[in-house]
């Protein structure tokens, strides 16, 4: 009996020793970014709510209008045959419209309130060339929606704000990321909706979120 006991309690060892290991690993990012926070202008607590309310507003879309679409609009849970009929009718639908509360209005907020501590000509020169090349990189994919690798905008951002004003550095980076991407891969791009063929855009919810989540992680850590 005691054989076949063994590999329960081995199991139960491993179990236990990786969940600690993704508890402390949990703990060391907050407590890095608890201080990254308190230079950012934040209290360091704000860290852990600005995280977690971040990814569960991530799955909120206010919807803002219904677009006609010049394509079959095409759920994603359609099977294969439904798809392939859908596409070879003349069948016109809408595409809604919406923004996402985890992924541009957060963000939006929290960039409001840093732009307060540094220069405003240093922000918008940030903005102005984030948005300018975000907007040369993301590509629109017919069924998905716009694309853009999402470790690009943080390196990126945090590139620019260096060169820009390396002592206000990972404030601009944030800011001009944030706006970077929600300009250059959504507004930017609203009139391409028509064609994209989705039944749902949010602006800063999927590829976007990530960008702008990683921009906010890379610019705490930059402080």
């Amino acid at each position: 009996m005691s054989f076949r006991i063994f590999p329960r309690i081995k199991a139960s060892v491993i179990a236990f020793s990786f969940i600690i290991l993704v508890l402390v690993f949990i703990f060391i990012i907050l407590n890095i970014s608890g201080t990254a926070f308190r230079k950012l202008g934040f209290a360091p607590e704000y860290s852990v709510y600005f995280l977690f309310l971040s990814l569960l507003c991530s799955y909120v879309n206010i919807p803002i209008k219904k677009v006609r679409s010049r394509v079959s609009v095409i759920s994603d849970k359609a099977s294969d045959t439904l798809r392939s009929a859908l596409a070879a009718s003349s069948l016109k639908m809408y595409t809604t419209l919406a923004i996402n509360l985890g992924g541009a209005i957060i963000p939006i907020i929290m960039s409001v309130f840093l732009s307060s501590k540094v220069n405003l000509i240093e922000i918008l020169t940030g903005i102005l060339v984030m948005t300018i090349l975000i907007h040369k990189i993301a590509r629109p994919v017919k069924g998905s929606g716009i694309a853009i690798h999402a470790l690009l905008p943080p390196f990126m951002a945090a590139f620019v704000a260096i060169i820009i004003s390396p002592q206000n550095a990972p404030v601009i980076a944030y800011i001009s990321g944030t706006f970077g991407c929600i300009l250059g891969i959504d507004l930017l791009n609203l009139k391409k909706i028509p064609d994209l063929g989705v039944p749902l855009v949010s602006i800063g919810g999927a590829g976007t979120f990530d960008a702008i989540f990683l921009t906010g992680i890379i610019s705490v850590l930059m402080a």
